[in-house]
């Protein structure tokens, strides 16, 4: 079983090999716990659904959902504080350094590079989400297909939602767990 410090260490590492905000470390957060054992990908399916569902940054809330599946409280608190206190620390020096670079060359050809393996990073982690959602690992494409349309067209509904509109992501995720409610129980 994963001790208080394995859990600390795995989630710095995450952190700290992670560009592009909390949702861009997801994926990254998903291969360590899932490889470590600590998760299945429909459990972190479930602790990312929950985290969108509360106000705050992704990355803290789903590290303490799987912390606080090993180790209760205490591994809730040493996988966010994993999570959120060494980048703290870095962002805080880095901050002092930065509006001195911010405009070099050499990092602005670092950052041309590095966003758009940020939304590769975030087109994985859907694309891994959506193949645990739809059971493909369990039925196959074409049963997960037929079976999962309901779950298509509320995905499709969300994305047009989001694009189309300036309601707030809150509001959808309310709806949507009324929806839930309403037509799965």
């Amino acid at each position: 079983m994963a001790t208080l410090w394995d859990i600390f260490v795995l989630f710095t590492r995450v952190a700290m090999f992670s560009w592009g905000g909390g949702p861009a470390s997801l994926a990254l957060m998903q291969r360590e716990t899932t490889s470590a054992g600590w998760v299945t990908s429909e459990e972190f399916a479930d602790a990312v659904a929950v985290g969108n569902a509360l106000p705050g940054p992704i990355a803290p809330q789903v590290s303490a959902f799987v912390g606080y599946k090993l180790a209760g409280v205490p591994g809730a608190i040493a996988a966010a504080l994993g999570t959120v206190f060494p980048t703290t620390v870095l962002m805080l020096i880095m901050v002092v350094f930065f509006y001195g670079i911010k405009d070099s060359q050499t990092v602005q050809a670092m950052l041309k590079a590095v966003r758009p393996a940020v939304v590769g990073l975030l087109l994985w982690t859907a694309y891994d989400m959506a193949y645990t959602v739809w059971g493909v690992k369990k039925l196959g494409w074409q049963s997960a297909i037929s079976l999962g349309v309901d779950k298509a067209i509320i995905a499709i509904a969300v994305f047009a939602t989001l694009t189309f509109t300036k309601i707030n992501p809150a509001v959808i995720v309310v709806v949507t767990a009324i929806l839930g409610f309403v037509l799965y129980r």
